[in-house]
C-alpha cells in the first residue's frame, strides 16, 4: 500500500502543504473551519505525519523507536514496566526512548508533542490526570494518528489501555484483613493527578460497603505515591494520637508508601505487624527484602509493560486501523510479614501464600 504524504492530504483537503504542516503542528495561523478540514481528511486517509528527525542525513533507515512517558522516573513500578516494553520492542526492531512527566501534565503535553514530532513511531503513556485538560493532547494525536497506549484508562478519551483491576485489588486487600479481624483500617491514598488513586479508593470503600463495618471518609488519608510522602503522612497522622485511636491496619497507595509508614512507625515505636498491620501496592523487589517483609498486591509490571509494547507495533506496523484494546491484567494478594490475624481467620485451604484476585481462597502464611 502506497504511504499517505502531506501532499496527497493537502491535495485532498484542498490546500497547501504549508497549511497541513501548520495544523500538525497546532499553530493558530489557520481558521478553525480550516483546520477541521484537514484533521478530517488526515484521518480518512489514515495519515500519520513523518518524525522531521528522519529527514536528517545521518538518520539510519532501520532506525525505529518508540516513547515510553512514565509519572515517576524513581519508581521501581515503572522501571519494571519499561523492562517488559524494551524486551519486546527489542525483539521486533525497536528502540524505546523514556521520558518522565514526574507528574506534571505540562511536562507530559511537550513529551508527547515532542514524540509525535520527531521520529517515534508510536508511544506508551502513564497519563497524569488534571481536571478535564488532561485529554485535549491525547487527542490531538489521535487526530493525527499518532499510535499510542495508555497505562490508565482516562474518561473521555477512546484509546488502547493496559491496565490492572486496581479495585478489585484493594477490595480484595481489604476483605482479607477484615476476614482477619481487622475493623479500624486506615487507607493512605496516592497523588491526585493517578487515576490508580481513585481505583484504590473505590476498591477500599466496595470491601466496607459488602461489610458490617462503618466507613468514614476520615479512614481516607492523602499520602502521595514516594517513600518520603509515606514517612511523612505517618508521622502528621500518628502525632498527638493515643494508643486507644490507633487503626489496627493501615493500607497504603504503593509499596514506597507503605515502606516510608512502617520506617515513621519504628521510629515512633509502633511494631509491625504485632500493633498495626501494614499492606502496600505494587510488590516492588525491596518489598520482599525490607526487614518487615511487606504483604502488598503484586503488580504484573513486566507483563503489562511487555502487552503495551505489543499492541502499540502491532497498531504502528498496520497498514490499517485497529480495533481498540482494552486489557486489564489479573493481579496476585501476597502475605508476609508486615500483617498480622487479630482473630482466627476464616477457613480455608493450608499452605497457600498467595492467590490471583478473583479467587475465593485467602491465607495469611507468611512469605
Amino acid at each position: 500500500m502506497k504511504e499517505v504524504t502531506i501532499t496527497d492530504v493537502a491535495k485532498r483537503a484542498g490546500v497547501s502543504i504549508g497549511t497541513v504542516s501548520a495544523v500538525i503542528n497546532g499553530k493558530n495561523t489557520v481558521k478553525m473551519e480550516t483546520r477541521e478540514a484537514v484533521l478530517v481528511v488526515m484521518k480518512d486517509m489514515h495519515y500519520r505525519p513523518r518524525g522531521s528527525a528522519r529527514a536528517l542525513k545521518n538518520s539510519s533507515p532501520e532506525y525505529s523507536s518508540i516513547g515510553l512517558l512514565i509519572r515517576e522516573l524513581d519508581n521501581p513500578f515503572y522501571m519494571a514496566i519499561a523492562s517488559g516494553v524494551r524486551e519486546y520492542a527489542s525483539s521486533k526492531g525497536f528502540w524505546v526512548n523514556i521520558a518522565s512527566s514526574e507528574g506534571n501534565h505540562m511536562s507530559e503535553e511537550r513529551i508527547t508533542q515532542s514524540f509525535s514530532r520527531t521520529d517515534r513511531k508510536g508511544a506508551i503513556i502513564a497519563p497524569v490526570l488534571e481536571g478535564t485538560s488532561e485529554i485535549e493532547h491525547l487527542f490531538r494525536l489521535k487526530l493525527v494518528n499518532f499510535p499510542f497506549v495508555l497505562l490508565e484508562n482516562v474518561k473521555g478519551i477512546q484509546a488502547n489501555v493496559v491496565s490492572i483491576d486496581n479495585i478489585k485489588a484493594m477490595k480484595k486487600a481489604i476483605k482479607y484483613l477484615m476476614d482477619n479481624g481487622h475493623s479500624r483500617i486506615v487507607h493512605f491514598s496516592g497523588p491526585k493527578h493517578a487515576s490508580h488513586t481513585y481505583e484504590r479508593i473505590e476498591g477500599y470503600g466496595k470491601a466496607y460497603s459488602e461489610s458490617h463495618h462503618v466507613f468514614d471518609e476520615s479512614m481516607i488519608v492523602p499520602a502521595g505515591a514516594h517513600l518520603e510522602d509515606g514517612y511523612r503522612t505517618c508521622l502528621q497522622y500518628f502525632r498527638n494520637r493515643s494508643r486507644t485511636s490507633f487503626p489496627t491496619a493501615i493500607v497504603c497507595y504503593n509499596d514506597l508508601v507503605a515502606i516510608g509508614v512502617m520506617t515513621a512507625l519504628r521510629e515512633l515505636g509502633i511494631a509491625v505487624p504485632d500493633e498495626i498491620s501494614v499492606v502496600g501496592n505494587d510488590d516492588i523487589p525491596f518489598s520482599r527484602h525490607h526487614p518487615v517483609q511487606l504483604t502488598t498486591v503484586h503488580a504484573p509490571m513486566f507483563e503489562l509493560g511487555r502487552k503495551a509494547a505489543e499492541i502499540l507495533i502491532n497498531n504502528i506496523e498496520s497498514s490499517k486501523p485497529l480495533p481498540i484494546e482494552n486489557v486489564v491484567l489479573d493481579a496476585e494478594f501476597v502475605i508476609r510479614k508486615s500483617t498480622k490475624a487479630l482473630q482466627s481467620p476464616l477457613t480455608r485451604p493450608s499452605g497457600q501464600e498467595s492467590h490471583t484476585l478473583g479467587e475465593p481462597s485467602l491465607t495469611d502464611t507468611a512469605r
